[in-house]
């Protein structure tokens, strides 16, 4: 099947990174654990997980993978500042492979520019970010714009790891 980048870093949501990467790899689908730096150990903020980075942002490039998945959590606020991250991920968005962010993932499309004119959803606490970057935002469960695939929280994972799995076939 295809393999799929997930980028992660400390304190990112447990479940938004379980409940994807379980269903993902029961679809037969590769996954590549990308972060600030190779080799570190990464925490989920409940302290539920523990995740090996395999590679950096500048290890990796987009041509590599079929589509990106971006964790929620406090992660995707201290990627933002990763230029190599933000690189990845606006290589994703010109290549036109899906990018699937759920809950506060969507900080790093803002900062990657690729909400402007987009229809997304979050948490509803990166709403005002996301339309003061030029989004819609809407509250439901699963939200698809052209390549970007966006949840509101944990209880949306299922149909947001559907709509990904979707995407990526």
């Amino acid at each position: 099947m295809a393999n799929v980048a997930v980028v992660l870093g400390n304190d990112f949501e447990d479940s938004e990174f379980r409940v994807p990467y379980d269903r993902l790899k029961a679809a037969g689908h590769n996954l590549t654990i990308i972060g600030e730096k190779a080799g570190e150990t990464v925490k989920g903020k409940k302290g539920k997980e523990s995740v090996k980075v395999e590679a950096s942002g500048s290890d990796r490039n987009a041509i590599d993978f079929a589509g990106l998945l971006i964790p929620g959590g406090y992660s995707p606020d201290h990627l933002r500042t990763d230029e190599a991250i933000v690189r990845l991920v606006k290589d994703f968005a010109r290549a036109g492979k899906p990018i699937a962010a759920v809950c506060h993932g969507p900080q790093l499309l803002i900062e990657a520019d690729l909400v402007r004119g987009k229809t997304v959803t979050s948490w509803p606490s990166v709403k005002t970010d996301l339309t003061n970057a030029g989004a819609r935002w809407v509250d439901r469960e699963v939200a698809l714009d052209g390549g970007l695939i966006t949840s509101r929280k944990p209880d949306d994972l299922e149909a947001f790891s559907s709509a990904f799995i979707e995407a990526l076939s």
